[in-house]
């Protein structure tokens, strides 16, 4: 029989307590999400967690939804806003907070009509052979696909909320409640007509508001008009005023020019005219012309007068001027008068402005200031002159209709034509400037005088809700009382508050609710009846906006004579739609409150719904709808760029979902900057996908080493090891900043502090040097029950910390745990005892992983240049020649700090050969080789190694431990 120093050895692997644990290494997200969420669905998880917070007796939190539009699939923007709603929503419940979100869509408005109007075409129909209840219709049936569209993509991002209970902009009860916010303004005076200049799309036939237009570059035609003067001093006689504009369709329309009494003027005498030229200019030798004077010689080059004389100063007060087409037509017999007004300039142009009061906002204040009031109509609402418009009559500004819709027309070419023949135009060119167009449409805007109805912004109002201030007063007043974040949106839009025009909110279209009410054709007053406001909202409760288009008159005048009432058919800007949404969203619903806690939108909405919303709840109730106002910026790509289909460039959600999961757009949702623009791309999703790896396989980790875990084996605080007591004092520290951002909604400031934790506190020291340990010590030792006590607590933080931002993967790990328990989404954040925080140790073991990255250093030399393998085999003589960084090991296992089999700490400053690092001067390093034999079990080089008979090949530390483990087995 051999001897027994020749048996092979024992097997140990079933003695060592390595992680055990279903919850995968793989995500699998795209498919495990899916099934997380028919799990919520089932439990009706937003209102379950709403019913425990109410029993409770929560605080209650109203998140009032911005509503999307329903048109079209969700992209990636959507994604980012409903994600970054959905972490206010859950971080607010994690809270301890009942929250109050329910989702909305914008369903009226022109982009619908547009498709309607598409389909409708590729049918071989138009607009106007289809009734406008069957164009209504069609129009709400496309809205409410998109809606069931919209709706599944962002449930399908784990977006939570009152999804049962969504409203929508066109449901019957919505339209009757903005019909009621509308009369509210009726029946205060605020609402009035104007005939004025507003900026008109002609391609889309309706006025637009500012919040509609959007500035791109353009190029226009530029020309320089003379208007002979007929009335003024000696001097200016027999001269012409010039003026220079960039719309000559504007010239018909013409009727006064503007100066300004701090421009100096002066008339000047052409003498000689360029030579060689390819075509003859239209200035003459003996021309008197009137421009600025800092503006002349940029005026003359434009002519191609090669030589002038100034005659003298002018003074254009007093002066009046014939109509450049005057001699082509009597109709332009009237005179021209030279106006005073603050707008113009000598930055560009000739000092003098032309002004045509139908089609410019300044043009029209200095006419009516200088005490007119006839505003000419010349164009129609499909940008084409009027019939009665001698020479021009049907020639279009912009063409509308095909392939060439949204570019000029031939009447900018027609009038300048009409200019040269009467002898009146001096120069003509090209300009690129930044013009108006619609946002939607994208085509070039024209101010256009039209009647409209408009909601005053500077008259006094006389409600208890306003109490005499005008509603600018009003909602500047509630935008200091409002909280915005980040702060700056609130200089934003008190900037745009501040400055903006009456508010404009009639639309000549067919898809809205309806400005219904009627006017007093004697007094052109709108009829302000109770009762006949009430039969109104009765009926469009009833049968939608359609009622007031489709009922005859006389079912809601009663005894008014229908004669004398204009019934206006026009419809409510959109804006004012969503900007009533609070009215019947907040008000009148149980388990909800007004004003709302929180606006949250992209910071484009500071000139669209969040001033939408201010003017519209500051003009019925005296303040905002909402307490806080978030913004977020927009999403570009990787380099910065805007997203567009032609590029190639843009992230659509759905696919990501269906290759990496929903979990990866909320990761990176959560660790962007989201108050600026921020970028997402193939390089940023990886990034995102690795950083969601390592907090998988850190949560992974956890639950493999709390297998079997009991409370019973808790250890308590005043017996924890050092170590503990420094994570614990961590998860004290991060608590108070989890809670700060969440509530702050810097989710970046919750996650980012959470990533470095896992990486450097959990993985890199935590677990890396109590894995010995909960391996290899016996199940009752104190240390591994004391990594398992504070392992708890990371797992029960950790969870609840990151569940609202990474639900589905929270959800996932705490249901592998606790598979009978209720969802994680149910959970409030744990409370963090006060007593956990220990400066002291966070103090002890910043010293200790100065020192420990010494030693790390060392030991990478040696397994480099391959003098070592992996750690254990080392035993590093430690130099320490600080007393306070060496006092810091005291009590602890140096070998175990080191991750080590052995290890020496001594003071000084060691050998001069010894490995050293410059951010950590006295600390020196000797990498000396362990000493004794290797535990079969730990892998420990030991001298004790083979002291217990019973185990020969085992430290005395493992030898107790299986000594234990064959116990419980016998």
């Amino acid at each position: 029989m051999a001897d027994d120093a020749e048996l092979p050895s024992r097997d140990y692997r079933e003695t060592v307590f390595l992680p055990e644990t279903p919850f995968p290494m793989r995500a699998g997200l795209p498919q495990k999400e899916p099934e997380i969420l028919a799990r919520w669905a089932k439990a009706d998880l937003y209102n379950s967690i709403r019913a425990e917070r109410q029993r409770a007796g929560a605080p209650l939190f109203v998140l009032h939804d911005g509503p999307p539009y329903a048109n079209g699939a969700i992209h990636i923007g959507h994604a980012l806003q409903k994600t970054l709603k959905d972490f206010v929503v859950r971080s607010r419940f994690l809270l301890g907070y009942d929250v109050d979100y329910v989702p909305g869509w914008d369903c009226h408005g022109l982009p619908i009509e547009w498709q309607i109007e598409k389909e409708l075409k590729e049918k071989g129909r138009r607009k106007d052979e289809v009734s406008k209840a069957e164009f209504r219709a069609r129009c709400r049936e496309y809205a409410a696909h998109w809606i069931d569209v919209q709706r599944d993509g962002f449930k399908r991002l784990g977006v939570i909320g009152d999804w049962e209970n969504r409203y929508a902009t066109m449901d019957y009860s919505s339209e009757a409640a903005i019909v009621a916010e509308f009369h509210k303004f009726v029946a205060s005076g605020q609402l009035y007509r104007g005939s004025k200049p507003v900026m008109w799309s002609p391609v889309e036939r309706t006025a637009l508001a500012d919040a509609e237009v959007e500035y791109h570059d353009h190029v226009s035609p530029t020309i320089w008009v003379k208007f002979p003067v007929v009335e003024g001093s000696d001097a200016a006689r027999g001269a012409s005023v010039v003026i220079w504009t960039t719309t000559p369709w504007t010239i018909p329309a013409n009727r006064a020019i503007s100066y300004s009494d701090s421009i100096d003027y002066a008339v000047y005498v052409v003498e000689a005219m360029e030579q060689g030229l390819e075509f003859e200019p239209w200035a003459k030798p003996g021309d008197k012309l009137i421009v600025a004077e800092k503006l002349a010689e940029d005026v003359f080059k434009a002519a191609k007068i090669a030589s002038w004389r100034k005659l003298e100063s002018v003074d254009p007060q007093g002066m009046v001027c014939e109509h450049p087409l005057h001699a082509l037509d009597a109709h332009y017999a009237f005179q021209v008068p030279l106006l005073d007004g603050d707008h113009v300039t000598d930055d560009a142009g000739t000092g003098f402005v032309h002004t045509a009061p139908g089609h410019g906002a300044d043009d029209y204040l200095v006419w009516l200031a200088h005490g007119h009031r006839d505003i000419p109509d010349t164009v129609d609402p499909d940008g084409a002159y009027y019939p009665h418009v001698p020479l021009f009559a049907g020639l279009k500004v912009l063409e509308t209709e095909g392939k060439k819709a949204g570019k000029f027309g031939p009447a900018n070419g027609a009038v300048m034509e009409k200019l040269i023949e009467a002898g009146r135009l001096l120069a003509r060119g090209r300009m690129e400037h930044s013009y108006p167009h619609s946002w939607r449409s994208k085509a070039p805007v024209i101010f256009r005088n039209t009647p409209q109805w408009f909601i005053r912004m500077d008259e006094p109002v006389d409600t208890p809700q306003l109490g005499g201030r005008t509603l600018r007063e009003t909602a500047l007043e509630a935008i200091e009382a409002t909280a915005f974040y980040p702060a700056g949106g609130k200089n934003r839009i008190r900037a745009m508050v501040e400055t903006r025009p009456d508010w404009l909110i009639s639309r000549q279209r067919a898809w809205g609710a309806p400005l219904a009410m009627f006017v007093d054709k004697e007094t052109n007053q709108p009829l302000h009846d109770p009762e006949v406001d009430a039969r109104i909202i009765a009926a469009i409760e009833t049968e939608g906006a359609d009622a007031w288009f489709n009922r005859p008159v006389t079912d809601f005048l009663g005894g008014h004579d229908p004669d004398r009432y204009e019934k206006i058919d026009d419809i409510l800007d959109v804006w004012f739609d969503s900007g009533s949404t609070h009215a019947f969203t907040l008000e009148n619903r149980e388990h909800t409150k007004w004003p709302a806690d929180l606006y949250l939108e992209g910071s484009d909405q500071h000139r669209g719904w969040f001033q939408s919303s201010l003017l519209e709840s500051s003009g019925t109730r005296g303040r905002a709808p909402y307490d806080a106002i978030l913004t977020h910026g927009f999403t570009m790509d990787e380099n910065g760029e805007k997203m567009s289909k032609s590029k190639g460039n843009v992230v659509d959600p759905q696919a990501v979902i269906r290759e990496s999961g929903a979990e990866i757009i909320r990761l990176w949702a959560a660790m962007i900057d989201y108050s600026d623009d921020s970028r997402i791309g193939k390089t940023v999703l990886q990034t995102t996908a690795d950083a969601y790896r390592k907090l998988r396989n850190t949560v992974r980790y956890m639950l493999g080493a709390l297998a079997d875990y009991s409370p019973d084996e808790a250890v308590e605080l005043e017996q924890m090891p050092p170590l503990e007591r420094f994570i614990l004092h961590r998860l004290w520290e991060l608590d108070a900043q989890v809670r700060a951002g969440y509530e702050g909604y810097v989710f970046q400031d919750v996650i980012r502090p959470i990533i470095e934790f896992c990486q450097n506190e959990l993985s890199s020291l935590f677990f890396d040097i109590r894995r010995d340990s909960l391996y290899c010590d016996r199940p009752d030792a104190l240390r591994r029950r004391a990594a398992r006590t504070v392992m708890d607590a990371v797992f029960e933080r950790l969870t609840a910390w990151l569940a609202p931002l990474m639900p589905f993967t929270m959800e996932e790990a705490w249901t592998t745990r606790y598979p009978q328990a209720l969802s994680n989404c149910l959970r409030q954040i744990p409370e963090t005892p006060a007593d956990w925080r220990n400066d002291a140790e966070a103090e002890r073991w910043a010293k200790i992983q100065l020192v420990t990255s010494v030693v790390t250093g060392a030991l990478e030399v040696e397994r480099r240049e391959k003098r070592l393998g992996a750690a254990l085999e080392a035993a590093p003589v430690v130099h320490v020649a600080d007393a306070a960084l060496l006092a810091a090991f005291d009590g602890l296992d140096a070998a175990e700090v080191f991750r080590t089999s052995q290890a020496t700490l001594a003071a000084g400053e060691g050998p001069a050969g010894a490995f050293r690092l410059a951010e950590a001067p006295g600390v020196a390093v000797e990498p000396l080789k362990a000493q004794g034999a290797k535990c079969a079990r730990s892998w420990r080089i030991l001298p004790e190694v083979g002291s217990d008979p019973r185990y020969p090949d085992l430290s005395l530390r493992d030898a107790d431990a299986v000594a234990a483990w064959d116990a419980a087995r016998a």
